[in-house]
């Protein structure tokens, strides 16, 4: 599935998703609404049904959001998201009829207006941005891997040899009380930005994400970062949304 859009507010963008090679389900989602300064992508967790479930209704809610300032529009994104946390893990969860109960999903969204941006994440879903030819990791991930090499001062290397080194320590569904984080920052010409599923970012290295986000349009930014991860083992469903003024 792939997206493309340019809006009259001079970002434009592109979205897609895949299966990858291994996985029978795409559990990912993807939201891509240029003309609303609105995009999100989602990582459902919980077995098939419940992972496409959870990013489906994540991608489906954060649509319908109302319009309105930054500020405004953050405040509802963070309140919808807040909602279906206690909808995925309390009314969800209660009901279903499943040997594994757990129904959540990762989120990282990004909201823009005029030349002001905000990111909103929780899980390992990441946000990017390429600038003067280098390339920022902006989001932080919430996983074990990252709590070890924080709290232990392990190599990324090290901590990922630790068992469940990948669980994720926050996801939407996850916990009774979400947390959120959030950066606001300010976006120049030129920039381009990424939200990605790690099932992309695990394939490619930094100088490979960084050599795509360089391309001119973001449609052809996609392309690359698709061929290379399609290149690999592709184990994992691929989503990716790339935006750029």
């Amino acid at each position: 599935m792939t997206s493309t859009a340019s809006p009259a507010h001079g970002w434009r963008s592109a979205a897609r998703t895949d299966t990858g090679k291994v996985r029978t389900r795409n559990e990912d989602a993807f939201l891509d609404l240029p003309e609303q300064g609105l995009w999100a992508v989602a990582d459902g967790m919980g077995g098939h049904h419940n992972g496409a479930l959870a990013s489906r209704l994540i991608v489906e809610q954060l649509a319908d959001l109302p319009k309105g300032s930054l500020t405004e529009r953050l405040a509802n994104l963070r309140r919808c998201l807040h909602d279906l946390n206690h909808r995925l893990g309390q009314e969800l969860t209660v009901t279903a009829d499943r040997p594994d109960p757990v129904i959540g999903s990762t989120v990282v969204a990004l909201l823009m207006e005029n030349n002001r941006a905000a990111c909103v994440w929780a899980g390992d879903s990441r946000c990017y941005l390429w600038r003067g030819g280098r390339l920022y990791q902006l989001s932080r991930d919430h996983s074990l891997l990252q709590q070890l090499i924080d709290e232990q001062n392990l190599s990324p290397q090290e901590a990922a040899r630790r068992p469940a080194a990948h669980a994720l320590t926050r996801a939407v569904g996850a916990s009774e009380h979400l947390v959120l984080d959030i950066l606001e920052f300010d976006v120049y010409p030129g920039d381009a930005l990424l939200l990605c599923s790690d099932g992309l970012y695990q394939t490619l290295s930094p100088d490979a994400l960084g050599a795509a986000l360089n391309s001119p349009s973001p449609a052809l930014a996609l392309q690359r970062l698709f061929d290379l991860a399609m290149d690999g083992p592709a184990r994992d469903n691929l989503s990716a949304v790339v935006v750029r003024r």
